[in-house]
């Protein structure tokens, strides 16, 4: 079992990111991943640029894999971009590059001009994408057009010696059905009502990589100071943001305050004051076939400390749990 740490662009600046990912590393997560967002859940959030945040991070921090929890493929990154970019990332960083792959949301492609999809045609994109994506990364010379988006005898002049691992997000059987034919692994919510049935999708559908279970975490050391900084992140439960035309982050947290209540984020994340409530949280996402958990550090309130609590009391505890 691996923890990786991911970091949230939608809540801080890629400054003070980078040094949370410093921390984790020495805290001992085994992998650094972030959210890859053009605009943020809420008006007063942060949104930079994930690629660009992970060069810095593959040269600061040594061994660790890297890479986007998730990277939408459905309008605002043309397929060639993002082939090309993980692929420069994977020759300055050998074997340690992945690409989480998924459909997206309203709220980052429709201020770039997409018109939203249904879900369907999202997970559609992804897939054709993902077929482009990795026949690039193949060496070979690619002509496809697919309406909203082609290429016309493309290929990639700079190839690294193995390619990027690629992880596809998914919440259902179709996306599910893709990350088996198409990656490494698949990624998906630590909810245990719907991700059993994600999880055995995949494996039916002959997916038999890594299991990338997510749940955002965060604590502090007293709970209204914890749930003062979470409250931002219940723009993150509504499941009809994630696909209709959602894309106002004022009234997302508005509808989102009316609609989400504190016992849902509790419900919803890997939060409290306890750390053995932490370890207890955690081993139930093992519980829902695991074999990484990525914990995305949502802690408004004590973000390093968040990270330090893991390094002294969570990750040891559930070290050595396993052993």
């Amino acid at each position: 079992m691996d923890y990786w740490f991911s970091a949230s662009h939608e809540m801080f600046p890629p400054s003070e990111l980078l040094d949370q990912a410093q921390a984790a590393s020495e805290a001992g997560f085994d992998g650094i991943g972030c959210s890859d967002h053009f605009a943020p859940w809420w008006p007063e959030g942060q949104a930079g640029n994930a690629w660009v945040w992970l060069g810095a991070v593959g040269q600061g921090i040594p061994r660790l894999p890297i890479g986007t929890g998730v990277t939408a493929l459905v309008h605002r990154y043309h397929p060639a971009v993002v082939a090309q970019a993980f692929m420069s990332l994977e020759e300055l960083f050998p074997g340690r590059v992945f690409l989480g792959a998924g459909s997206g949301e309203a709220l980052n492609e429709v201020p770039c001009g997409s018109d939203w999809p249904p879900v369907g045609e999202q997970i559609e994109r992804m897939d054709q994408a993902l077929d482009v994506i990795t026949r690039l990364w193949a060496g070979e010379t690619v002509t496809a057009d697919h309406g909203w988006f082609a290429v016309k005898e493309c290929k990639l002049y700079t190839r690294a010696k193995s390619r990027p691992r690629i992880y596809v997000s998914a919440f259902g059987d179709q996306a599910a059905g893709v990350a088996a034919r198409r990656a490494d692994g698949v990624w998906t919510l630590g909810d245990p009502e719907s991700s059993p049935a994600v999880v055995e999708a995949y494996h039916a559908a002959g997916g038999d990589g890594e299991v990338i279970i997510h749940a955002g975490f965060g604590w502090a050391d007293d709970d209204q100071t914890l749930m003062d900084g979470i409250r931002p992140w219940r723009a993150t439960v509504p499941d009809e943001f994630y696909v209709d035309d959602w894309h106002d982050t004022a009234k997302m947290q508005e509808y989102a305050a009316e609609h989400v209540s504190d016992d849902d984020l509790r419900e919803s994340f890997v939060i409290s004051t306890d750390p053995e409530e932490h370890v207890e949280k955690v081993r139930a996402l093992e519980g829902l076939g695991a074999t990484v958990v990525c914990l995305q550090n949502m802690s408004g309130a004590d973000p390093m400390g968040t990270i330090r609590v893991y390094r002294d009391e969570v990750l040891p505890a559930l070290r050595r749990a396993r052993v």
